[in-house]
């Protein structure tokens, strides 16, 4: 039988924090440990010092010292180890070492250095013992090659006439690490455990001070919170933006970047930094808590945006909008209303047609021949002028349109002429022109309530041209070309973005639209469509 699996328990943001100040703790602790040793060797090098050079100095002066030295004998009786021996023993140093005017020892608390020579080299790297010219010295020694480091002071022994002779050194071992820790910090273990008490508490209290800021969250959870919102970021075909209640750019996708033109490190800069301009920036964090189908104007595109407010405790920290590219859907409703308008024109014209046959049959009935040939006259003209439009223009559909909107100018009261000329063109230059020409009349028989429109047609330098003027009242506003941009609701009969996208698929096929108008003189809208579509077009075509 197989042993399930061990699962290793992950610790949680309690257990991480305990830990690190638990660490934390012992590192301090080693810290002060190190210090305090290092404090207690330097005071007890200070104190030593003083102390062995004081009782080396007694021992220098003793008379028996003296005279013993006068006529030294190297022997473990000598009778200057008695004195030696007494001022170690009441002094309590490590050693008492007395030599002869050569610096060889004559008695020493360890009789294995009886007439050895005093060492006088610094064991801790200073400078040597003087003690040979007649100076005294402190400093570090070995007394044996092997032997514990010492705190050490060498005091010459000189004669009443100044003769030297001899040397005693005294000495005192240092103490061990553990015995020097004990003495610097008695109540270290004290310290320990005040300082492991605090730390656990501590670490406690921030633990559940940061959970309750995390909503309860373990690291581990707002890793894969994190993660799951940038792949579901990622992965929203709309545009996501988010900013705080300052503009500053809290989160934002690919396709947010890609609508509103911002550089990759947008995050956490305002918007005003980021260049965006006014206009889209009270779209996106203006006053008001909520937009509704807001038209971001844009030269290649019809963004469509919506913003929610963030609110936390009825607060708004922050607005979250989202953005959509509606220039296809635009265009497609578009095309889609001319095909309607031209089928119920056609439709209209079957019905018309049945309703003059039905006329001209009963006036032949009745015997009316001279009323017949004047109706058929009447029907001649209005087929000529529809002739007339079809004649210009080669594209059938763009034709069957201009068509439609003439008929529907007449119903109107407005006279709607076609002038120039076009040949055929390609199938994507076809829609495109339909939907620049459809706009472009409908906004020009928006605005008049009787009057003439004027769409003239032309093929300068590979390009087609399209000039629709009107005898209305003009464009409002100021500068002209800002009609272009006042789209305000994509609801209702679609209106506000007509303009707004005549000028999109202008510049996506790499031409342009613009305006010239003056307060009661009409307006003019010329746009210039290339015959070839550009390479960023081709892309957006080929991704549809």
């Amino acid at each position: 039988m197989t042993a399930p699996p061990v699962t290793r328990r992950r610790s949680t943001l309690a257990g991480q924090a305990l830990a690190l100040q638990l660490g934390v703790v012992a590192l301090v602790l080693v810290a002060v440990a190190a210090v305090s040793v290092t404090q207690s060797l330097a005071a007890f090098t200070r104190t030593e010092s003083r102390r062995v050079l004081a009782v080396a100095e007694d021992v220098a002066v003793d008379g028996v010292v003296r005279q013993a030295l006068a006529a030294p004998t190297v022997s473990p009786r000598n009778p200057v180890t008695a004195v030696a021996d007494g001022a170690r023993a009441v002094s309590g140093t490590s050693a008492v070492v007395v030599a002869d005017a050569g610096l060889r020892v004559v008695t020493a608390t360890d009789l294995a250095l009886v007439g050895l020579p005093l060492p006088v080299a610094d064991a801790d790297g200073g400078d040597p013992s003087r003690v040979a010219e007649g100076r005294s010295w402190t400093g570090y020694l070995r007394l044996v090659p092997d032997g514990p480091l010492a705190v050490a002071a060498q005091v010459p022994v000189l004669a009443s006439d100044g003769r030297q002779l001899g040397a005693v050194a005294v000495t005192s071992d240092l103490p061990g690490v553990l015995p020097r820790l004990v003495a610097s910090a008695p109540d270290l273990l004290t310290y320990l455990g005040l300082a492991t008490a605090l730390g656990v508490v501590g670490s406690l209290l921030l633990a559940r001070r940061v959970k309750r800021q995390t909503l309860g969250l373990e690291p581990r959870e707002i890793t894969a919170l994190v993660q799951q919102r940038e792949a579901m970021l990622l992965g929203i075909r709309e545009g996501v933006l988010g900013v705080d209640a300052d503009g500053r750019v809290v989160l934002v996708n690919d396709t947010a970047r890609e609508l509103l033109d911002l550089p990759a490190g947008a995050v956490g800069r305002t918007l005003a930094e980021l260049g965006v301009d006014p206009e889209v920036r009270a779209v996106l964090s203006g006053p008001g808590r909520v937009t509704e189908d807001a038209v971001i104007p844009r030269a290649d595109a019809v963004v469509v945006a919506n913003r929610r407010p963030f609110l936390v405790d009825g607060t708004v920290r922050g607005w979250v909008t989202t953005l959509r590219d509606r220039t296809e859907l635009a265009a497609l409703q578009r095309e889609l209303g001319t095909t309607r308008g031209t089928t119920e024109t056609l439709r209209a014209q079957a019905h018309e047609f049945s309703n003059r046959l039905h006329t001209i049959s009963g006036l032949i009935e009745i015997g009316e021949y001279d009323e017949v040939v004047r109706y058929v006259g009447t029907l001649q003209g209005s087929a000529e002028d529809d002739a007339a439009v079809t004649g210009r223009v080669g594209d059938p559909s763009l034709a069957a349109l201009l068509v439609a909107k003439a008929r529907l100018a007449r119903e109107r009261g407005v006279v709607l002429e076609v002038t120039g000329s076009l040949g055929r063109v390609s199938d994507d230059l076809s829609a495109d022109l339909v939907t620049v020409v459809g706009n472009l009349v409908d906004n020009a028989l928006d605005a008049l309530a009787a009057g003439t429109v004027t769409v003239e047609l032309a093929e300068p330098d590979g390009t087609v041209e399209v000039r629709v003027a009107d005898t209305g009242p003009g464009v409002a506003t100021d500068p002209p070309d800002a009609v272009f941009g006042r789209g305000v609701s994509t609801k209702g009969d679609g209106r506000g973005i007509g303009l707004a996208l005549v000028r999109a698929v202008c510049v996506r096929r790499g031409g342009a639209v613009a305006v010239r108008s003056r307060p009661g003189e009409g307006a003019v809208f010329t746009a210039r469509l290339p015959r070839e579509r550009t390479a960023d077009d081709r892309r957006v075509g080929a991704g549809r």
